[in-house]
């Protein structure tokens, strides 16, 4: 039986988590970012590296005991053997990465159109020719995929590197703790963590490299390295970010620019071509969607080969050692998703559901390191470290259900709702077929 192609060194999967990170959403989040916490929003995003360094710091730790495709799925019923919660987190993960996916190619379709112009070609079209052209690329093989990866996410960095470059002699010009309403001492704090909560889900996408453990080189070793330095890079260019933003454009008037990198860029630099920072744009929505593409593959793909979904999905060509029927199923998936018009509930939606998934995975890294027979990783991390990484994902949900609107809480708890459904369903087949089931009356 074929296997998954070991070709993934640790640059690359460096690259594959910084490009996750630095695509979801940064263009957009430091203007809702500097509206609520005012200069201070570099301190916001520092806050929020560190709340999420806990959880990818248990993420390497599960990566170096446990490589596999499909770990959030594996390490949960490792720790817990309840086959319906593995199902639910491993669904969870993929249900993310498919509306990423879907917002991402309607994203890249507008932005192309408007930077070409392709007035007679609809919006739909265009994000279907690019879910395509990806599902091609996953096909292919992942060598091919990571070194796209790598163009892409170089290129989408040194985007952020120029707004960081022209906004340079900026620095210094502004107060870095001035906030809303010129609240001082504990109440800075206040804000700060209100902004961390928003800040973080810059951060989500580290969870991305576990996923490819199948196909890295010495896995134990590549993806606690790769995944620690995607997240220190990821927060020293947003961090740099954050304060070139302040300093270029006064936080209230950020907040209201509905291109805010793009509003620093024409006052830093008035003769930088606009059309430039949209090109670079399209990379970065391109790349996060290739990232999240390969990430749900080998999620179904790890998950098959569990037991939790039909065994066909764990079929791997033997040409391109890719998992080429979970490939074309998320593909059938997709295709309706690009008709959608927007897609912006579901994917607050999945962000609660990721939350969800990350305190599980964080209890489960607890419960295994209590486990005296379980073996132990190149990288291990304190056991206060996943406790605490759970407490703070409960703590970012607590916060989003009581402080946003009911719609994203509800949407989430229908597609929990559905996903179990869904396990019922494939149980209850799965019995049907069995020799047992067929004599039962």
């Amino acid at each position: 039986m074929a296997t998954l192609r070991r070709t993934v060194g640790p640059f690359q999967l460096t690259l594959y988590g910084l490009g996750s990170m630095l695509g979801s959403g940064i263009y957009g989040l430091i203007g809702q970012a500097a509206g609520q916490t005012g200069n201070a929003v570099w301190l916001a995003f520092l806050v929020a590296m560190v709340a999420a360094l806990l959880t990818a710091l248990s993420y390497a730790s599960l990566g170096s005991r446990y490589p596999r495709a499909g770990g959030a799925a594996y390490v949960t019923e490792r720790a817990f053997g309840m086959p319906l919660l593995s199902f639910v987190v491993g669904l969870a993960v993929v249900c993310s990465g498919l509306t990423s996916i879907a917002t991402q190619s309607q994203v890249f379709a507008v932005n192309l159109a408007a930077l070409i112009g392709l007035p007679l070609l609809p919006v739909w079209a265009i994000a279907i020719g690019l879910l395509l052209i990806i599902t091609g690329l996953v096909l292919r093989g992942i060598r091919e995929s990571m070194w796209v990866n790598v163009v892409c996410t170089v290129i989408e960095a040194t985007g952020l590197v120029l707004v960081i470059a022209v906004g340079i002699p900026f620095w210094g010009s502004v107060d870095l703790l001035e906030t809303p309403a010129g609240i001082g001492g504990d109440g800075i704090l206040v804000l700060v963590i209100q902004g961390a909560v928003l800040t973080f889900f810059a951060f989500i996408g580290f969870e991305d490299t576990l996923n490819v453990a199948e196909e890295c080189r010495d896995p134990q070793r590549t993806i606690p390295l790769a995944l620690v330095s995607a997240m220190f890079l990821g927060a020293l260019i947003y961090v740099a970010v954050a304060i070139t933003a302040v300093s270029v454009v006064p936080w209230q008037e950020l907040a209201d620019a509905p291109a805010p990198l793009a509003e620093v860029m024409a006052r830093a630099a008035p003769a930088f071509p606009a059309l430039v920072l949209t090109g670079i744009t399209l990379f970065a929505v391109g790349n996060t969607a290739l990232v999240n593409y390969v990430t749900s593959s080998r999620m179904v793909y790890g998950m098959a080969s569990q037991g939790l979904l039909p065994k066909a999905l764990s079929e791997v060509h033997p040409r391109t050692q890719t998992p080429h029927m979970a490939t074309l199923v998320l593909l059938v998936v997709l295709l309706p998703l690009a008709f959608f018009g927007s897609i912006a509930e579901l994917a607050s939606a999945t962000v609660l559901m990721l939350l969800l998934v990350f305190a599980i995975v964080n209890g489960a890294l607890f419960l295994l390191q209590g486990r005296k027979d379980e073996a132990r990783g190149k990288f291990e991390v304190p056991r206060w470290v996943p406790a605490l990484g759970a407490l703070v994902c409960i703590g970012l949900i607590a916060v989003r259900v009581s402080t946003g609107d009911w719609r994203a809480p509800a949407l989430a708890g229908a597609m929990l709702a559905g996903i179990v459904a869904l396990h019922i369903g494939l149980r209850w087949l799965a019995l049907l077929r069995s020799p047992r089931g067929s004599r039962d009356p």
